[in-house]
């Protein structure tokens, strides 16, 4: 299934230089929502930041379809939503929600 980014390869900016893949949902890549929730777990593969984005609206349906994600560089989610840059370095096991102001705090 081809889908319709909303951001085009040659809009992507080099944001960080912090290495790595993440998964995101197409509500972030698609429908162009801001990062609402994002957590660290442990790396699947070398590669792997740990990191995982979400709106914060996908319900447990949407969710559970692996065809609503995708596995992305980045840096090419920080460039959907550079608020989210400050957070990368986080431990593994963070869990982070997007307060009112654009910040983030840790979800309990």
């Amino acid at each position: 299934m081809d889908k319709n980014y909303l951001l085009k390869e040659e809009d992507i900016k080099q944001l960080i230089e912090l290495k790595g893949s993440c998964i995101a949902s197409d509500r972030i890549t698609i429908e162009g929502q801001k990062v609402g929730y994002m957590y660290r777990e442990n790396p699947s593969n070398d590669t792997d930041s740990g990191w995982r984005f979400f709106a914060g609206n996908e319900d447990d349906e949407y969710t559970n379809n692996a065809n609503n994600f995708e596995i992305y560089n980045l840096n090419t989610i920080c460039n959907y939503d550079q608020n989210i840059i400050p957070y990368l370095n986080n431990a593994i096991g963070s869990k982070l929600v997007k307060n009112e102001d654009g910040t983030y705090s840790e979800d309990n």
